[in-house]
């Protein structure tokens, strides 16, 4: 939310509030970034950085990223058809066999429908895209290799002021493209304490 803005609406403030207290992967490690804001008066903004070890943020481990952004208006927008968007973004290096794969896009956007439904995230007006990057080195970075990305980018309209279930949705996303196993059903992933 901008500090710069008027106080936020109740609306607003109970979608912030239905954002904390979730148990996500511990593979997955969120930090707050400044939100958008030209886009509307009222917005949250959060990265993601998923990493093989739990405990670490070493390169060496990087798996994917993600963005998670929640807008809201007050007075709604035609094209969202209600006053929140929630807008994610899911990074990830793939193998070079599943990068060739042509039907990669599909795929991608099934884990977000997916996970999605799985959360019980109401939505409506979904849209986005998939898109698969190709990077060829040459010359002194030859060594290093091609690589292949997927990156999916979304949008869509809550259907409540209750967005616990889109951020585990996304978490979820960010994390299945990352090539992370999905956890058996009412199973936690546990660390260790200190």
């Amino acid at each position: 939310m901008r500090a710069d803005g008027p106080v936020a609406p109740p609306d607003f403030e109970d979608a912030l509030l239905s954002l904390r207290g979730h148990r996500l992967r511990p593979e997955l490690h969120l930090e707050e970034v400044p939100a958008p804001t030209r886009i509307a008066p009222y917005a949250l903004a959060l990265t993601a950085e998923v990493n093989a070890s739990p405990r670490t943020m070493d390169p060496e481990s990087f798996l994917g990223s993600g963005r998670f952004v929640v807008l809201h208006d007050p007075e709604g927008q035609d094209a969202w058809h209600g006053t929140f968007r929630v807008i994610v973004l899911a990074k990830a290096k793939l193998e070079e066999e599943m990068g060739s794969d042509p039907l990669l896009g599909e795929v991608g956007w099934a884990w977000l429908t997916d996970s999605l439904v799985e959360a019980g995230a109401g939505f409506h007006n979904l849209s986005g895209t998939v898109t698969r990057v190709l990077s060829e080195t040459f010359g002194g970075l030859e060594l290093r290799g091609g690589e292949v990305e997927i990156e999916i980018r979304a949008s869509w309209t809550p259907t409540t002021t209750d967005l616990g279930p889109h951020l585990t949705a996304w978490a979820a996303l960010a994390c299945t493209a990352a090539g992370l196993e999905p956890l058996p059903e009412n199973v936690s992933s546990l660390t260790r304490r200190r």
